[in-house]
């Protein structure tokens, strides 16, 4: 499995950290389905392709509860009910995120979500303020049906909790409605609603241990599609480096890079955004 280059995001990744984790996420995907039809999937990271190599033998099929959830996981970026998740189910959402090289940590107590929440809104605010940025995902906005189904691929307005709109009418007032007061806003009631927050930290800051970091992310996203809870990435603490640093020194993780941040709870389920079909991603010789 490789990075396609001409999908980067230059402003938001730089080093394409999140495209590895990425292929991490997708691997993961792969290994659990191959587990359901009799297959043990084997990936390592193939630093001369830049990519996962993923070796697969014969073994007895085993569906699993993460197998059966892959279709119906999603990122739901909406507000969830503050429901506290059961102790039991956090030890098997625990037992899920961690990994080779990668450790998951969980923050439950209220005062912890709110000193994440710091880190949050400092990301938050140094993103919007950023023209480089505001672009690159207005870029990636589908606002109407129409610009969902031609592209297949980008976050579907809908998808967030928004109204679909022309595309032109989308792009137009978007700069209006995209500020930094209210996306900040919205992200400090979106986790104070959560049940809690997930923070990945892999041992090593390197393209090997991002993927095995997308692995656990996936993982635990699967495990808590299972058990009915809902999701959504909340990485502005680790995609902006000052805040990253700092977000780093309140993790106690020693120098070590968070990976990815995610917060959960019991919520609505949201529109999906759609995806380009498998065999628009196959490199065939």
């Amino acid at each position: 499995m490789l990075p396609d280059p001409g999908r980067g995001l230059r402003a938001v990744d730089p080093d394409d950290h999140h495209v590895f984790a990425s292929l991490g996420c997708a691997i993961e995907n792969m290994v659990q389905a191959a587990r359901a039809f009799g297959l043990r999937a084997a990936p390592s990271y193939a630093p001369d392709a830049r990519g996962i190599q993923v070796e697969l033998e014969a073994a007895p099929p085993e569906r699993t509860d993460l197998f059966d959830a892959i279709p119906h996981r999603q990122s739901t970026r909406a507000h969830y009910d503050g429901r506290p998740v059961p102790p039991e189910h956090l030890r098997l959402l625990e037992a899920a995120g961690n990994g080779d090289g990668v450790r998951m940590l969980l923050f439950t107590e209220r005062q912890q979500r709110e000193d994440i929440l710091s880190y949050l809104v400092a990301g938050n605010s140094a993103q919007t303020d950023d023209a480089a940025f505001v672009e690159e995902l207005k870029s990636w906005i589908r606002f109407s049906y129409g610009d969902a189904l031609s592209t297949r691929d980008g976050l579907f307005s809908k998808s967030s909790g928004n109204p679909a709109l022309p595309g032109w009418i989308g792009r137009l007032i978007f700069s209006q409605v995209f500020t930094k007061d209210g996306e900040n806003s919205k992200y400090e009631n979106q986790l104070r609603s959560s049940a809690g927050v997930a923070v990945f930290v892999s041992d090593k800051d390197e393209p090997a241990y991002w993927a095995e970091a997308g692995r656990c992310c996936q993982r635990f996203a699967l495990q808590a599609t299972a058990l009915q809870l809902r999701h959504a990435f909340i990485n502005q603490p680790v995609e902006v480096p000052a805040v990253r640093g700092q977000f780093a020194s309140y993790l106690g993780i020693r120098g070590r890079r968070p990976d990815l941040v995610m917060r959960f709870g019991y919520g609505p389920e949201l529109p999906k955004s759609l995806r380009r079909p498998v065999e628009n991603v196959i490199l065939r010789a």
